[in-house]
Formats: C-alpha cells, sequence, structure tokens
C-alpha cells in the first residue's frame, strides 16, 4: 500500500497542466513522451457547468485511442502512442497549435442558433472554423487573418489545418456511420513534433464530438449534458461498445 502511494505521489509530482478533463504529466527519463491522463469531469459553458460519471475517464480514453488507431490506419498520424493503466495514454510531446480546428457537417447548438438556422440543417459542404485557445476570453472565433495577425500559424500551416480537418472528417463519418452515428461537428487540436511537423494532438471523444443516432436522432455526446438530457453515461459506454463491436482496426 505505502509504495502504491508513494507512486501516485510520484507522479504527480510530474504534473505540468490540468485541463478541465485532463492531466499532463511529464515522464523521467523519457523527453519525447509525455503521459496524458482522462478525468471523469464533465464540464460545458466553459466550466460554468460541472459534472462527472463514474470512469468516464477510462471511457474516453478508450474511444479516444480507438479513433486514433483508426485514422492511423488511414495514414493520418497522432500524437498517441500507446495505452497505459485503465485513463492513461503516453503520447507524443508536440507544441500544442493554440486553435481549436472545428469542422460541422450538419449545423447544431449556438451555431445555428448565431446564424437563425435550424438545428439539423445540412451543410452542402463542411465549414471549418478556428477558434482561438483561450479560457479566460471564452475561446472565439478567429479569421484566417485574425489567425496571421497573432502569429499562430502562417498560411501554408493554415491550409494544412483545415486540409487534415477535412481528411478527419471523411474518416470520421464514415467511420461513425459503419457504428449507425452520424457524426454532426467536431473539434480537433494540433501540434508540432519535434521536426516541426503537424500533427493530431488531444483528443477525438463524445466530449469534443455530436454524435447522433441515425434511426432515432438521440443526441449522444456532451450535448446530454449540456441540455440536461439524461443518460450521459450510457451514450458514452453504448458508443465505445459499438467502435468495438462493429469496427475492426487494422
Amino acid at each position: 500500500m505505502m509504495e502504491t502511494k508513494n507512486l501516485e505521489n510520484d507522479v504527480q509530482q510530474n504534473l505540468i497542466y490540468e485541463g478541465k478533463a485532463k492531466k499532463l504529466f511529464t515522464i523521467p527519463g523519457d523527453e519525447k513522451n509525455i503521459r496524458l491522463e482522462f478525468k471523469d469531469s464533465l464540464t460545458a459553458f466553459n466550466a460554468q457547468k460541472l459534472g462527472s460519471f463514474k470512469d468516464k475517464g477510462a471511457v474516453n480514453r478508450d474511444i479516444a485511442s480507438f479513433v486514433f488507431k483508426y485514422l492511423r490506419g488511414k495514414n493520418i498520424l497522432s500524437h498517441w502512442v500507446r495505452d497505459e493503466d485503465r485513463t492513461v495514454m503516453i503520447v507524443k510531446k508536440v507544441g500544442i497549435i493554440p486553435l481549436e480546428v472545428v469542422v460541422r457537417n450538419v449545423l447544431a447548438g449556438s451555431t445555428a442558433q448565431k446564424l437563425g438556422i435550424a438545428e439539423g440543417t445540412v451543410m452542402k459542404r463542411p465549414l471549418v472554423e478556428f477558434y482561438f485557445k483561450k479560457d479566460e476570453l471564452q475561446d472565439p472565433f478567429v479569421s484566417d487573418d485574425q489567425v496571421l495577425m497573432l502569429e499562430l500559424a502562417t498560411e501554408k500551416e493554415i491550409k494544412q489545418l483545415k486540409d487534415m480537418a477535412l481528411m478527419i472528417n471523411s474518416e470520421l463519418i464514415q467511420m461513425f456511420l459503419d457504428i449507425g452515428i452520424r457524426l454532426i461537428d467536431f473539434k480537433v487540436e494540433f501540434g508540432r513534433d519535434e521536426h516541426g511537423k503537424i500533427i493530431l494532438a488531444d483528443e477525438i471523444t463524445p466530449d469534443c464530438c455530436r454524435l447522433w443516432d441515425i434511426e432515432t436522432n438521440e443526441k449522444m455526446d456532451k450535448d446530454r449534458f449540456r441540455r440536461d438530457l439524461g443518460k450521459i453515461e450510457e451514450s458514452y459506454n453504448e458508443i465505445l461498445n459499438r467502435l468495438r463491436n462493429r469496427i475492426t482496426l487494422n
């Protein structure tokens, strides 16, 4: 028991960042990778609404790992290296580009309200948007020119981020269709590796995707928490079970 407690204390001392849903730790003796731990917490509206459910961290870790492995089979590289324990993955150390890249296939949520278009309206083509990762500013929308002005990415990198997000979108649309789910929209983040190469980072889970059941249009993502729809834990577990039971990884 004492050895286990000491090990946990050692890990906590290596904490370098704690966000709303994840923690990052250095790995002693490993300069290329870091330890990413998924928490059980649920947050919405810039952490103004808080919640959790048992084993959420383990479920999201497994979903994120599954998606990263799936995309790797489609030649889309990510920071994922391997899984550890129940809630941890080892990932490549990257310099995160402070942009949330959002891809919308169907209008939903605040974007539908802002534009005065009915939720569920299918886009003629995917919409790609950038949001500046700045909690104190509530992650505002930024245009391409604003990204350049803030020196967050070059013109070449802006195009690369959009192209990569659209490639990911195409692959995820098919993956989710294969398990009876529509990919409404999602958020991804990217980072530069030690060679300056841009790769997929962070996570892809129901925390950062809108996912609707094809047959019922039932929401199966964090909107269930945002909108007090209940059955949050059941929906997250259902997504994981469908992925495991219906998709074969290469």
